[in-house]
C-alpha cells in the first residue's frame, strides 16, 4: 500500500489541484481545440497553440520552464541541466527565426502584382496601421490609470501590434519587448485573425454609404515580370536602410517573393510555401502556446489585451476606409472604400471580406484583386511598424 502511495504522489493526478491555475488553463485549452477544430478559427495555429498550452500547464510534465527565459534573457548556465523539450523548441521564437521564416513562406505565397499595379493601396495598407499605435497609446494610458496592469512602453508596443492582425509580427515583436505575455498576445492577435469576417463588416458598413459601396473600379494594369522582380529587391533595401529592425522581417518576405518571381528558384519557392512553412508553423505554434502558464496566463493584464487587441483591430479597419474616402475627395477615379478594410494584414482573409461585402451591393463588384493591394501593403506596413518599435524599445 505505501509503495502505491508513493507511487500516487509522483504522479501528476496528486499535484493536479495543487495550483487552481493549472487545471482552469487545461480547461482553456480544450476550449480553444474546440474552437480550432469544429468552428475552424485559424485551425493551422490554434490547434498547435492550444495542444502546447495542453502540455505546458499539465503538472509534473516539466517540458517548459519560464524561469530560464527570466529578464528576456536565456539563462544557459542551467538550460542543459533543466531544459525541457519545449524550452529548446521555444529558443526558435526567442531568437527571431520561427517568425522570419514564416515571412518567407508568406512572401513565396504573395503575389506584389495588385500593389505595384496601383501604388496608391500603399497608402491605404499604411492607413490601417493606425490601430498599432491608438492601442499602443491606449494600454499606456490604461496603465497610468491602472498601474497595477504593469503595462510600460514595451507591453503597450506588444499590445499594439495585435491590431496589424499578423500573427508572427506580433509573436516576433513581444518575444523580443514583452515575452512575458507572449501567451495572451498570441491567442488574441490569431483568435481576431479568424473573426475577420465577423468583425470588419459591421465596421465597413457603417462607415460608407450605399453609393459608395456600390462603386466599380477599374480592371488593374498588367504588371511585368522585370517589375515583380525588382520590387521584393528594392522593398528590401529602401525598408532595411530605413527601419534596420524591421530587415529580419521585411528581407525574409521579400526573399520568399523573389523565389517566387524570379523563374529560376521554383523548388526553393515551393519548399517555402508548403514543407517549411508548415513545419515551422507546428513549432511556433506549440512554442507559443507553451508560455501561456496558468501563472502567467490567469491575470488581469490577460483581459486587459483581448479588449485592446479587438480594439486595435476596430480601429485598423476604420483608418482603412476613413483614408480611402479622404483619397476620393482628390482622385479622379474613384476607390471603393470597402478595399481600405484589407489594409490590415490579415492575408488574403481579409480582402476576401472586402469582396464578399462589395458583391452584396452590386453583383457586378470584383474586388478581391484591387484589395490584395492594401492586403499586402499591410504585412510590410506591421513589419515597419514592429521595426520601429522595436528601434524605440528594445
Amino acid at each position: 500500500m505505501q509503495t502505491l502511495i508513493d507511487f500516487f504522489a509522483t504522479t501528476g493526478f496528486a499535484a493536479l489541484f495543487s495550483d487552481w491555475r493549472g487545471p482552469v488553463m487545461i480547461v482553456v485549452a480544450c476550449i480553444l481545440l474546440y474552437l480550432a477544430i469544429v468552428k475552424k478559427f485559424e485551425p493551422l495555429l490554434l490547434v498547435p497553440i492550444a495542444f502546447g498550452m495542453l502540455l505546458t500547464n499539465l503538472p509534473g510534465a516539466e517540458m517548459y520552464h519560464s524561469e530560464l527565459f527570466a529578464g528576456g534573457h536565456v539563462d544557459w548556465a542551467n538550460f542543459e541541466s533543466t531544459g525541457g523539450l519545449l524550452d529548446y523548441l521555444y529558443l526558435g521564437i526567442k531568437l527571431g527565426i520561427y517568425p522570419s521564416l514564416i515571412f518567407m513562406g508568406v512572401g513565396a505565397m504573395t503575389d506584389f502584382g495588385p500593389l505595384i499595379a496601383n501604388p496608391k493601396s500603399l497608402i491605404l495598407g499604411a492607413a490601417a496601421q493606425c490601430g498599432i499605435f491608438v492601442a499602443f497609446l491606449g494600454a499606456l494610458g490604461l496603465s497610468s490609470v491602472f498601474p497595477q496592469l504593469g503595462f510600460g512602453n514595451a507591453e503597450a508596443a506588444s499590445i499594439g501590434i495585435i491590431g496589424g492582425a499578423d500573427g508572427p509580427t506580433a509573436i516576433y515583436v513581444t518575444s523580443k519587448l514583452a515575452p512575458h505575455l507572449l501567451g495572451p498576445i498570441a491567442v488574441a492577435a490569431y483568435s481576431y485573425m479568424a473573426l475577420v469576417p465577423v468583425i470588419q463588416p459591421p465596421i465597413m458598413k457603417l462607415l460608407t454609404t450605399d453609393k459608395e459601396r456600390k462603386i466599380v473600379m477599374e480592371q488593374l494594369r498588367p504588371v511585368s515580370k522585370t517589375e515583380k522582380i525588382l520590387f521584393p529587391i528594392v522593398v528590401t533595401i529602401f525598408v532595411s536602410l530605413l527601419v534596420p529592425s524591421a530587415a529580419p522581417l521585411v528581407g525574409f518576405l521579400m526573399l520568399g517573393n523573389l523565389f517566387r518571381e524570379s523563374g529560376v528558384t521554383d523548388r526553393l519557392s515551393k519548399t517555402a510555401q508548403n514543407e517549411l512553412i508548415n513545419i515551422v508553423t507546428i513549432f511556433l505554434g506549440v512554442s507559443v502556446g507553451a508560455t501561456a502558464k496558468g501563472e502567467t496566463f490567469l491575470q488581469p493584464q490577460t483581459l486587459t489585451i483581448l479588449a485592446l487587441g479587438v480594439f486595435a483591430f476596430g480601429f485598423g479597419t476604420f483608418g482603412g476606409v476613413i483614408l480611402a474616402k479622404i483619397m476620393n475627395l482628390f482622385i479622379k477615379k474613384p476607390i471603393n472604400p470597402l478595399i481600405g478594410s484589407a489594409g490590415v494584414s490579415a492575408v488574403p482573409m481579409a480582402a476576401r471580406v472586402s469582396q464578399v461585402v462589395g458583391q452584396k451591393y452590386n453583383p457586378k463588384n470584383f474586388l478581391l484583386m484591387h484589395a490584395m493591394g492594401p492586403n499586402v501593403a499591410g504585412v510590410i506596413g506591421s513589419a515597419i511598424a514592429a521595426g520601429v518599435f522595436l528601434a524605440l524599445f528594445s
